[in-house]
């Protein structure tokens, strides 16, 4: 797969506007989560209101605390937004039940999380059907050789888990990902765990999901030298969209968030 940072020229994600819903991969209006009740509510998110186009690279930054990890809990289908709605596709998954979001999210959506969740007594080639199995399908063979050649696992089809490196792990959680041709792959910290050099190769190969294949790639980061891969950036704080950037540098992504993080009145002082 190329490694190359083609870049696509789409509207703002941010502020888009009320287009047709089956435009966009990811599209949140007016979400709020929040936590408990009365003087323990805790507002995880505030009304985002967002639209994320197909075939991009869109990275989620923020401060600990800022929602990142509901906000790709409720676009994922994983938790159920307080008050909004969710499309996914096209799909409104908000007032799906249980059963149904289960196989929306076997059959079209992806995850790669830092953890790679792999289970150690299947083969590579196993782990990378295993979602076609747990929706109820004959496993494809062929496609499970496609996406792991696309990763560069082509050789390591029999092998298990603990015989691959981390970066090969990884590797083997980006073809599960991929292997149902997924509207949006979601990724949680998925260079968490590896070292510099494996880290671009993991971002390498999504950057390449979108620009070969035409995927849809959301990653949650705390790290802008990942970020930096994405098409866009977008900023969270206290639950809401605090900023955004567009093919941004590595440095320029560290200074906003170094804005972000500083405390007003420091930023008052300065």
């Amino acid at each position: 797969m190329g490694l190359r940072k083609k870049r696509h020229e789409h509207a703002n994600a941010v502020a888009a506007g009320p287009g047709p819903t089956a435009d966009w991969a990811v599209e949140l209006r007016g979400v709020r989560r929040q936590y408990g009740r009365g003087g323990n509510t805790v507002h995880a998110l505030r009304g985002l209101d967002l639209a994320l186009p197909r075939g991009s690279f869109t990275a989620i930054m923020g401060p600990s605390g800022s929602g990142k990890s509901t906000f790709l809990q409720c676009a994922a289908g994983l938790d159920r937004p307080t008050a909004g709605t969710v499309h996914l596709g096209g799909t409104d998954i908000t007032g799906m039940s249980e059963n149904k979001l289960t196989a929306l999210r076997r059959t079209r959506l992806g995850f790669v999380f830092q953890a790679f969740n792999l289970l150690p007594s299947l083969t590579v080639e196993q782990n990378v059907v295993l979602p076609t199995r747990l929706a109820g399908h004959r496993p494809d063979r062929h496609r499970a050789a496609e996406v792991l050649a696309q990763v560069g696992l082509a050789d390591k089809a029999r092998r298990r888990p603990g015989q691959l490196s981390g970066g090969q792990q990884q590797r083997v959680a980006i073809a599960r990902a991929l292997v149902t041709r997924p509207d949006v792959v979601f990724a949680d910290e998925p260079t968490g765990a590896l070292d510099t050099t494996t880290a671009a190769e993991i971002l390498g190969l999504l950057r390449g999901a979108v620009d070969d294949l035409g995927s849809t790639v959301v990653m949650v980061t705390h790290d802008p030298a990942a970020a930096a891969w994405a098409d866009r950036v977008l900023f969270l704080a206290d639950g809401s969209i605090a900023d955004h950037l567009e093919r941004a540098s590595a440095q320029h992504i560290a200074a906003r968030m170094t804005s972000l993080t500083t405390p007003a009145y420091a930023r008052a002082a300065a």
